[in-house]
Protein backbone atom coordinates (compact mmCIF):
# COMPACT_ATOMS: atom_id res chain seq x y z
CA UNK A 1 0.00 0.00 0.00
CA UNK A 2 1.17 3.50 -0.84
CA UNK A 3 0.85 5.95 2.05
CA UNK A 4 0.44 9.68 1.64
CA UNK A 5 2.03 11.93 4.28
CA UNK A 6 0.17 14.06 6.84
CA UNK A 7 1.26 17.24 5.04
CA UNK A 8 1.19 17.50 1.27
CA UNK A 9 1.56 21.03 0.01
CA UNK A 10 3.28 22.36 -3.09
CA UNK A 11 6.64 22.24 -1.31
CA UNK A 12 6.40 18.47 -0.66
CA UNK A 13 4.79 17.45 -3.97
CA UNK A 14 7.92 16.63 -5.98
CA UNK A 15 9.49 14.53 -3.24
CA UNK A 16 6.20 12.75 -2.61
CA UNK A 17 5.81 11.95 -6.32
CA UNK A 18 9.29 10.39 -6.38
CA UNK A 19 8.59 8.37 -3.24
CA UNK A 20 5.27 7.06 -4.55
CA UNK A 21 6.71 6.24 -7.98
CA UNK A 22 9.48 4.22 -6.37
CA UNK A 23 6.97 2.39 -4.17
CA UNK A 24 4.76 1.67 -7.20
CA UNK A 25 7.62 0.11 -9.11
CA UNK A 26 8.43 -2.16 -6.15
CA UNK A 27 4.82 -3.23 -5.58
CA UNK A 28 3.74 -6.50 -7.22
CA UNK A 29 0.39 -7.05 -8.87
CA UNK A 30 -1.80 -5.10 -11.24
CA UNK A 31 -3.45 -2.88 -8.64
CA UNK A 32 -2.07 -0.26 -6.27
CA UNK A 33 -3.85 1.39 -3.36
CA UNK A 34 -2.91 4.84 -2.09
CA UNK A 35 -3.94 5.37 1.53
CA UNK A 36 -4.84 9.04 1.98
CA UNK A 37 -6.06 8.76 5.58
CA UNK A 38 -3.00 10.49 7.06
CA UNK A 39 -3.58 13.68 5.05
CA UNK A 40 -4.31 16.54 7.42
CA UNK A 41 -2.75 19.59 5.80
CA UNK A 42 -2.87 19.73 2.03
CA UNK A 43 -3.69 21.84 -0.97
CA UNK A 44 -4.56 20.99 -4.56
CA UNK A 45 -1.01 19.66 -4.96
CA UNK A 46 -2.28 16.49 -3.26
CA UNK A 47 -4.51 15.93 -6.29
CA UNK A 48 -1.60 16.56 -8.64
CA UNK A 49 0.45 13.97 -6.73
CA UNK A 50 -2.34 11.39 -6.93
CA UNK A 51 -2.83 12.04 -10.63
CA UNK A 52 0.91 11.69 -11.22
CA UNK A 53 0.83 8.45 -9.27
CA UNK A 54 -2.07 7.29 -11.44
CA UNK A 55 -0.08 8.06 -14.61
CA UNK A 56 2.88 6.12 -13.23
CA UNK A 57 0.63 3.20 -12.28
CA UNK A 58 -0.91 3.10 -15.75
CA UNK A 59 2.54 3.15 -17.34
CA UNK A 60 3.36 0.09 -15.22
CA UNK A 61 0.14 -1.66 -16.24
CA UNK A 62 -1.49 -1.09 -12.86
CA UNK A 63 -4.71 0.45 -11.68
CA UNK A 64 -4.58 3.03 -8.87
CA UNK A 65 -7.27 3.13 -6.19
CA UNK A 66 -7.44 5.65 -3.35
CA UNK A 67 -8.32 4.56 0.15
CA UNK A 68 -9.83 6.83 2.80
CA UNK A 69 -9.60 10.09 0.88
CA UNK A 70 -10.44 13.05 3.16
CA UNK A 71 -13.77 14.68 2.32
CA UNK A 72 -12.12 18.01 1.52
CA UNK A 73 -9.78 16.36 -0.98
CA UNK A 74 -12.71 14.52 -2.56
CA UNK A 75 -14.55 17.84 -2.85
CA UNK A 76 -11.50 19.35 -4.61
CA UNK A 77 -11.38 16.39 -6.99
CA UNK A 78 -15.06 16.93 -7.80
CA UNK A 79 -14.51 20.67 -8.29
CA UNK A 80 -11.63 20.06 -10.72
CA UNK A 81 -13.49 17.25 -12.51
CA UNK A 82 -10.94 14.53 -11.74
CA UNK A 83 -12.80 12.48 -9.14
CA UNK A 84 -13.55 9.71 -11.65
CA UNK A 85 -9.83 9.32 -12.32
CA UNK A 86 -9.20 8.52 -8.64
CA UNK A 87 -11.62 5.71 -7.74
CA UNK A 88 -12.03 4.62 -4.15
CA UNK A 89 -10.63 1.34 -2.91
CA UNK A 90 -13.33 -1.09 -1.70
Amino acid sequence: MLVLPAELMHEQATACCRMLAQALRAQPGDQAVADASALERFDSSALAVLLDCRREALALGKRLLVSRMPRRLHDLAMLYGVADLLPSAP
